[in-house]
């Protein structure tokens, strides 16, 4: 299964764990492909890099390094009309569909837009029951 994962999951999977955690951990054991563009790759960096200032005992360069070199670029995907009601959650919605992946926020306006143009949004929770139902590939011997 591919996945974007909104910036919210991300940065509070790498600095306070909890269900965003278990996320990042299923990413971590090859259980979905992460996928996101250089506007959401920036989002990540910029974002983790001001929270770090009030946390400075948490690293997050390696995390985030590991994520941005083993996940799925898709190139950024031009506007064509506003998706949900914050534009700068668009992204994540047109990532997913050049994807071919689901998005996993919390955010209430990415939940909202669950569905345009087949775009499925999970909340962590959900997305880490959908990774349980799912049937697992056999392991080559």
């Amino acid at each position: 299964m591919k996945a974007i994962l909104d910036t919210n999951v991300v940065v509070s999977g790498i600095f306070f764990g909890g269900v965003p955690g278990e996320v990042l951990e299923a990413w971590w054991e090859d259980r979905f492909e992460l996928c996101f563009s250089p506007l959401i790759a920036d989002e990540y960096l910029q974002t983790c890099d001001r929270l770090a200032a009030h946390h400075p005992n948490l690293e997050h360069q390696e995390v985030l390094a590991d994520l941005l070199a083993h996940g799925s670029l898709v190139s950024d995907q031009a506007a064509e009309g506003p998706i949900t009601a914050d534009p700068d959650d668009d992204k994540f919605m047109r990532c997913a569909l050049a994807a071919g992946a689901v998005v996993v926020s919390g955010d209430r306006d990415l939940l909202e837009a669950s569905g345009w143009n087949a775009v499925e949004v999970l909340t962590p929770r959900d997305f880490l029951t959908r990774l349980r139902q799912a049937p697992s590939t056999p392991q080559a011997t």
